[in-house]
């Protein structure tokens, strides 16, 4: 019984040795998909500390309907970001899209991005 604790005990010092501290951080994307570009479109990111940034993005429709200039420039603002985090050595670790639509011809696409690193 002592060897086996003695053996559970230098498994469990081994494991917290090899135990990373991570540090994690999410961005939360919000297209508006309401009709005329009256709805609002945002890129928000909560770093590791908390703090929250948001930014604009482009409406998926403008005034004459769906607008793919405006989708392109709202792929492109994200695959940037997503970029400029991996070379900050940030890894993706998961997405998770979401559709809300409380009418018809409104609601909003939101995804969340999960990004981790090891602290050093």
């Amino acid at each position: 019984m002592t060897r086996f604790l003695g053996l559970t005990a230098i498994l469990f010092l081994l494991h917290l040795a090899d135990a990373r501290a991570q540090e994690f951080m999410q961005i939360t994307t919000i297209e508006s998909v309401v009709p005329g570009g009256v709805g609002r479109s945002r890129m928000v990111t909560v770093d590791e500390n908390g703090k929250m940034r948001d930014e604009k993005m482009k409406n998926f429709f403008s005034m004459v309907g769906i607008n793919f200039g405006n989708i392109r420039e709202n792929d492109q603002q994200i695959t940037n970001k997503i970029s400029e985090l991996t070379q900050e050595g940030w890894e993706l670790t998961h997405v998770t899209p979401g559709v809300y639509s409380g009418a018809e011809s409104a609601g909003i696409f939101i995804t969340r991005y999960l990004f981790r690193r090891d602290t050093e």
